[in-house]
């Protein structure tokens, strides 16, 4: 017997009537914690609400699995998550055929922006048909694409940075070709700059 299967199992927040015939209790605990933090950081703190997406995330989950047993509870279960995300803010935004990214993107955007799910506690994924109010306000603040990129051509100019900074630039050249003027130059500032302290300290 498989050990999902055992009677009298310990189940951490699952329903009785929830027995996937593939899988260990433990991993499908960890897929149930890891769906729960899923929706409570999409702000779904309804309780009620919460507890029925979870059940029906995880009979998805478990149908897949049974299917394919090598895979991991929880990776299933994070996966049927999102798609039922995509299909639902598919149908609310009217962007059905859209890529998962879009659909991420501009879906949660919306919701978060309208304050859909303390609004609408119940409307998110639930089977029915989402409130009119919730379509709108989603929509309305539905983000739209910009203008695509345009490649521009730059030609650089030469910088005129006037007389001053000119005259600047060839005394420093000159002084470069000129190394002994250049260190009579520093000895000159050095010499002036202890007059400078002899004076003011008298």
């Amino acid at each position: 017997m498989n050990e999902a299967q055992a009677e009298g199992a310990p189940w951490i927040g699952l329903p009785q009537a929830f027995r996937p015939r593939t899988g260990s209790m433990d991993a499908w605990n960890a897929a149930y914690v890891r769906v729960e933090d899923y929706l409570r950081a999409h702000r779904i703190h309804n309780r009620l609400h919460q507890s029925r997406l979870i059940q029906k995330i995880l009979e998805r989950a478990a149908e897949r699995h049974a299917k394919h047993p090598a895979l991991d509870p929880t990776m299933v279960a994070a996966q049927e998550t999102e798609a039922m995300m995509d299909d639902w803010f598919a149908e609310v935004l009217d962007e059905k055929g859209q890529p998962h990214d879009r659909l991420a993107i501009d879906g949660r955007v919306s919701m978060l922006l309208c304050d859909g799910p303390q609004r609408w506690p119940y409307a998110f994924l639930d089977e029915a048909e989402p409130p009119a109010d919730l379509v709108s306000a989603m929509r309305t603040r539905h983000l739209e694409a910009g203008p695509d990129l345009a490649v521009t051509s730059m030609v650089p100019r030469p910088i005129d940075l006037g007389p001053i900074t000119e005259a600047a630039g060839e005394t420093l050249e000159r002084f470069e070709r000129w190394p002994i003027m250049r260190a009579l130059l520093l000895w000159l500032v050095f010499a002036a700059t202890l007059a400078g302290v002899f004076y003011l300290t008298r």
